[in-house]
C-alpha cells in the first residue's frame, strides 16, 4: 500500500511548476499566466472530482454511473466542438458518437465480464475512453479541415471530372484518419517499454499484483485504441459531406462558432 501523501509535501510541487515558468520567462515565451492559470485550475478541478467521485461512489449505480459518465460525455463533446469551428452540426455530431463508442466499449466490458458495473470502476476507466476519443475526433477535425483548405484547387478539379464528393474526398479522409490514430498506435508500441501506462502504475502503488495490474491495463488500452479509431472513423465520415451541398459542390467553411 502507498503511504498517504500530506498536503506539506504537495506544496513542493511548486518546483516543478517553477521549471517551465522559468524557461518561459527566460525566452519570453509569453506563457508565464497560462502556466500558472493552468497550474491552479487543474489542482483545484482533481480535488474537486476527487471529492464529487467520494459521493458518487456512495450512491447506487444505476444513479452515479450515468450521472457522471452523461457529464463526461457532454464535456468532451463541447471541448471537442471547438476542434471544429465553422462546421454545420458538429456538436451533435460528436456527442452521439461519444455516446455510441461509450455505450458499446462499457456494455463489451460487462457482458464479458472484465469489470462490474460499480461506480468505482465504470467511471475512471469510462472516462479515459471518453477522453481519449475527445482527443481523437479533435485530431480528425483539425486535420480535415486543414486538409479541405489546402486541397481545394484538386478538389474541384476531380469534381469537374465528375467524381462524387466521396471520391474527391477519399485521400483526404485517409489522410485524416491516419493522423488521428498515429499516436495511439505508436503508443501501443511501446507500451511498458518506454513507460509504466497510468492505470497501471497507480494500481502498483494501491498494493495490487503486478500481473493483475497489467490485466487491467491491458483491457483499458485495447479499449482507447479501439474506442480511439472509431471515433476518427465516426466524425471523420459524418463531416467531409459537410464541405459539399446536395448538388456536390465545394461549400466554403467559415470559421466562427459551431452548431
Amino acid at each position: 500500500m502507498a503511504p498517504d501523501i500530506s498536503n506539506y509535501s504537495l506544496l513542493f510541487l511548486i518546483i516543478f511548476v517553477l521549471i517551465p515558468l522559468s524557461l518561459s520567462y527566460r525566452y519570453q515565451l509569453g506563457m508565464n499566466k497560462d502556466i500558472v492559470w493552468s497550474t491552479i485550475r487543474g489542482t483545484a478541478q482533481l480535488f474537486f472530482i476527487g471529492y464529487l467521485l467520494n459521493v458518487l461512489f456512495d450512491l447506487r449505480a444505476i444513479i452515479g454511473v450515468p450521472i457522471m459518465v452523461g457529464a463526461m460525455i457532454l464535456i468532451a463533446s463541447l471541448h471537442a466542438r471547438n476542434k471544429g469551428q465553422g462546421l454545420p452540426y458538429v456538436f451533435p455530431a460528436i456527442l452521439i458518437g461519444l455516446l455510441l463508442i461509450e455505450a458499446s466499449v462499457l456494455a463489451l466490458w460487462l457482458i464479458f465480464d472484465m469489470i462490474s458495473f460499480k461506480p468505482s470502476e465504470v467511471i475512471p476507466m469510462s472516462g479515459m475512453v471518453i477522453g481519449n476519443s475527445m482527443v481523437a475526433m479533435g485530431l480528425a477535425l483539425e486535420r480535415i479541415k486543414s486538409e479541405f483548405k489546402e486541397n481545394n484547387g484538386r478538389l474541384l478539379a476531380a469534381l469537374s471530372l465528375g467524381a462524387s464528393p466521396r471520391q474527391a474526398a477519399q485521400i483526404i479522409i485517409q489522410k485524416t484518419l491516419r493522423a488521428s490514430l498515429i499516436p495511439n498506435v505508436d503508443g501501443l508500441k511501446t507500451i511498458g517499454l518506454v513507460q509504466l501506462p497510468g492505470m497501471m502504475t497507480g494500481m502498483i502503488l494501491g498494493g495490487i499484483e503486478p500481473v493483475m495490474a497489467i490485466k487491467y491495463q491491458l483491457i483499458i488500452s485495447i479499449s482507447i485504441f479501439s474506442s480511439v479509431s472509431l471515433s476518427a472513423i465516426f466524425i471523420t465520415l459524418v463531416v467531409y459531406r459537410f464541405f459539399f451541398n446536395k448538388q456536390a459542390q465545394l461549400v466554403p467553411i467559415k470559421e466562427g462558432q459551431s452548431q
